[in-house]
């Protein structure tokens, strides 16, 4: 007998309490204790099935930087991926859903870091501000929460090294590949750096 597929449950919050109407986007800073309030007060986990679709909905998504120093960690999306848009992509942050498991956004943090890095340390999560990008129907049901950490030297590797490769990279690197991107690293790194990404 087969066992029946688990309905992943994601947190959610409606999107006019974090995304007042006209909404804006990119890159923005935030009280994370206030966002946190906002999170705990009025969200909620729903099948993340039943609200993939529905932009009166943001999914909150953790989503870290590593940094050390100057540089950022740069993965690449390798070719194993099932979604061909993806592949050779480039990324500078790594996040998730929320499940019911993680708690909170720290919980989620702390999974995130296990799940796909390798490194024998857990680094402090500076909180950085609020990502929005209604611009594509992915991103206008996600809201991600950013966050930084300082790798200080220490190494850091990919855990699945069959979907991505990583490394870190200095600025100027990652601008020359910025124009392969994936949309939230491009208003990341636009917001740090304060150049043009697109």
């Amino acid at each position: 007998m087969s066992t029946p597929a688990v309905l992943e449950r994601v947190l959610i919050v409606p999107t006019s309490i974090v995304v007042p109407v006209p909404g804006w986007h990119g890159l923005r800073a935030a009280d994370r204790n206030a966002f946190e309030a906002i999170v705990e007060r009025h969200g909620e986990f729903r099948e993340r099935s039943a609200v993939e679709a529905d932009p009166s909905l943001k999914q909150i998504i953790p989503y870290l930087v590593v940094r050390d120093g100057p540089g950022y960690f740069l993965m690449r999306r390798t070719r194993a991926g099932a979604d061909r848009r993806l592949h050779d992509r480039y990324s500078i942050g790594v996040g998730g859903h929320l499940n019911p498991g993680d708690r909170n956004l720290a919980g989620g943090l702390a999974r995130e870091w296990a799940e796909e890095v390798d490194a024998d340390f857990e680094p402090e999560f500076r909180f950085v501000g609020l990502l929005n990008d209604d611009t594509t129907d992915v991103g206008s049901v996600h809201l991600g929460a950013v966050f930084m950490a300082d790798a200080a030297g220490r190494a850091v590797t990919i855990r699945e090294t069959d979907k991505l490769s990583g490394s870190f990279a200095d600025p100027h690197s990652v601008a020359a590949v910025v124009d392969r991107l994936e949309t939230w690293s491009a208003i990341v790194f636009e917001h740090l750096e304060g150049v043009a990404a697109r």
